[in-house]
């Protein structure tokens, strides 16, 4: 039966404009807390991470949960305060060595690029010379960056906040995950409670997995980036080795910058252009090794993203949420993949249908359980049509006592 059209054939608009007023509605809600949004979902995955830590706990050392969920956030933040007191000291202090030197580097980089434009007939004339371009627009933006500082404090207090809501967030969500998890399943019908319950679970494995190897294979490149450019005689290679190894969650577009960069502060070394290209040489065969080699062996199947479509949700993600949605872009595609192999091919493309009735499935014994899961028997489905009403022989025999 149309839902648009009533029982004598006239066309009712007020079920139409209903959903599309609502459409409208949702839309601009999205748009106005996306924020709010992209702060929940990070703290989603900072959950996972946690409860990935204390499931392996509890089930390879067979302690209690609570035990083990606070055996993971010690063990998170002691890594974290080592590798402040191990690296960022060596960090902060080539840091602020290229920042003191970065002008000069500019300068000889400009005068480089003007002589090769000097080549070309009639844009060295268009272009000009001697002007700086890239030190004043360097200067420029760093004094619009700091032309007002009390908005700029205003932020930072304001991003301070979001960082520590994210932090309580997702140790609540780590704690307590099924209650969460839940009350959202009971927002929806009850003949989809199932397939919602299905696809969260999926939604946690393939994020779970994704967590883990994106921290490993940022490590592992940080790590062989550094020990390089060490070897290359690359000046800040532990500065260099630590940005490569952070700016790899975004895929493609941080390895062209972690590679590049480098390059650029061997050119006016001894070797010159020789270094620049075994240094732009160095982070090809990393980063085939890392996306080939590495990554596989840690994600293995649970997380196969299409390299286009990675680099279109980098795009789209960047556009509209700027940083923020660079960082969320991957983990984002990879949920979204999730919901639409449950949902769009497996349940509607398949024939499976959307609204499946509840005397159309068989009765499953649903026991509370860590990941809510379903114990549903061994091998091919039964085939519910063949289990009609027993009669003659059968039926008397379905009837004696055991």
């Amino acid at each position: 039966m149309s839902t648009t059209a009533a029982p004598g054939g006239r066309f009712r608009a007020g079920p139409l404009l209903a959903a599309a007023v609502m459409t409208i509605l949702l839309l601009w809600l999205f748009g106005a807390v996306a924020d709010v949004l992209i702060l929940l979902f990070i703290a989603i995955l900072i959950a996972l991470y946690l409860g990935a830590i204390t499931d392996f706990l509890v089930a390879r050392f067979r302690m209690p949960h609570q035990l083990a969920f606070a055996a993971a956030l010690l063990f998170s933040v002691a890594v974290v305060a080592g590798f402040v007191w191990v690296l960022v000291p060596p960090i902060v202090q080539q840091t602020q060595s290229l920042v003191r030197v970065l002008p000069e580097y500019i300068t000889t980089w400009e005068t480089r690029l003007e002589a090769s434009l000097a080549r070309l007939p009639g844009i060295a004339d268009t272009l000009g010379s001697g002007e700086h371009r890239l030190l004043g627009a360097a200067w420029q933006q760093v004094g619009i960056y700091f032309e007002n500082l009390v908005p700029k404090l205003v932020s930072v207090l304001h991003g301070a906040i979001n960082v520590f809501a994210v932090i309580i967030m997702s140790i609540y969500l780590a704690l307590y995950p099924g209650l969460y998890r839940e009350w959202l399943i009971a927002l929806f019908h009850p003949l989809h409670r199932d397939l919602v319950r299905d696809v969260l679970h999926d939604l946690g494995d393939t994020l779970r997995h994704w967590i883990v190897g994106q921290l490993l294979a940022m490590t592992i490149l940080a790590a062989l980036t550094a020990v390089g450019l060490y070897l290359l005689g690359v000046p800040y290679w532990l500065t260099f080795g630590v940005f490569t190894g952070v700016v790899a969650i975004v895929p493609f577009f941080g390895t062209l910058v972690s590679t590049l960069l480098p390059a650029l502060f061997v050119l006016d070394g001894p070797a010159g252009g020789t270094q620049a290209l075994l240094v732009i040489l160095l982070g090809v065969v990393i980063h085939l090794l890392e996306s080939n080699l590495v990554a596989p062996l840690i994600m293995a199947r649970n997380v196969k993203l299409p390299p286009v479509l990675t680099i279109v949700a980098v795009l789209i993600f960047g556009k509209l949420l700027g940083i923020t949605g660079l960082l969320v872009a991957v983990p984002a595609l990879a949920a979204l993949m999730v919901v639409v192999r449950r949902i769009l091919i497996n349940r509607i493309y398949e024939g499976q249908g959307f609204r499946q009735r509840a005397r159309d499935r068989m009765l499953v014994l649903r026991l509370p359980a860590a990941r809510g899961g379903v114990l549903v028997p061994a091998g091919p489905p039964p085939d519910i049509l063949s289990l009609g009403p027993l009669t003659g022989a059968d039926a008397a025999a379905s009837r004696l006592p055991a």
